[in-house]
């Protein structure tokens, strides 16, 4: 029995042993390495393919970026050429204005307040003497009184005439630009151009309502205190009077005055100024 026990006892210190030996303990560390290597082994392929798309991802970043840059640079270059190429284009257009407006009087133009009819040397008339009421801006289905067209004039106003059998259309187009401050719009029998646009001692002949002229010639001549008497007086509290029917506006013409084409009646006369519609401040 003794020796069985020592026996038992012997084997289990060999076994002992055994599993303590530099060569199971190997064993027991290469199983646990060949478990835990393929875990290692995807997160670095993960690790790697997360820097790769972060790569990816600058370089499109870059990419759009420096895309905005170009198209941006793009826009600005076209509208900087676009802007000088509207430049040229509108010093031209309004320089070809210029050369047809026709200057008259100068400074020492007569702007005396008198009384009756008027008698003006160039017609529509672009200065002179006046009636102390001037005519109340906007849009007139009727001529009107030359003395007080003037004095709108004299205040800064642009005094836009034009034959009576303009087409409609045109028409139309003149009533809108009428609704503008200090523009006076009326028709005008006898003068040779289908439209005049005339300020203080300036008028051109136009080609009709849609003549681009038009425009450039009221935003260089309404209100400006260079070719304003009164500058900053009223276009409005004035009078609203009309012509009668088939009266001349200008009676007899002056030595000067351009010849009004489209009438086979003699000019004699002088027409009478009615009654004015109120009274305002005269100025």
């Amino acid at each position: 029995m003794a020796k069985k026990n020592n026996r038992n006892v012997g084997q289990r210190d060999e076994q002992s042993a055994a599993a303590d030996s530099p060569s199971a303990a190997q064993s027991r560390t290469g199983s646990h390495a060949g478990q835990a290597h393929p875990a290692r082994s995807e997160r670095r392929a993960e690790m790697v393919q997360k820097r790769r798309d972060a790569r990816i991802k600058l370089a499109e970043r870059e990419r759009r970026r420096k895309t905005m840059i170009r198209v941006g640079s793009a826009v600005i270059v076209v509208a900087l050429l676009a802007a000088i190429g509207f430049g040229i284009w509108n010093r031209t257009q309004t320089s070809a204005m210029e050369k047809a407006v026709t200057t008259y009087g100068g400074d020492n133009a007569a702007r005396n307040h008198v009384q009756g009819a008027v008698q003006y040397e160039v017609i529509p008339p672009v200065g002179g003497d006046h009636n102390q009421y001037w005519q109340n801006c906007g849009f007139y289905d009727k001529p009107l009184y030359n003395w007080h067209g003037v004095h709108s004039l004299e205040h800064g106003t642009v005094w836009i005439t034009y034959q009576p059998n303009l087409p409609q259309d045109q028409i139309d187009t003149l009533k809108d630009i009428a609704k503008e401050s200090y523009i006076l719009v009326s028709p005008y029998p006898g003068i040779n151009a289908p439209v005049i646009a005339s300020s203080w001692d300036h008028q051109i002949k136009l080609s009709g309502a849609n003549d681009p002229r038009l425009k450039q010639f009221i935003k260089k001549y309404r209100l400006n205190p260079k070719y304003t008497p009164e500058l900053g007086a009223l276009c409005t509290m004035g009078v609203n009077t009309t012509m009668e029917s088939g009266v001349p506006q200008q009676q007899p013409r002056l030595p000067g005055t351009p010849e009004i084409e489209g009438t086979t009646e003699p000019i004699q006369g002088a027409a009478t100024m009615p009654a004015a519609a109120s009274t305002p401040a005269s100025r």
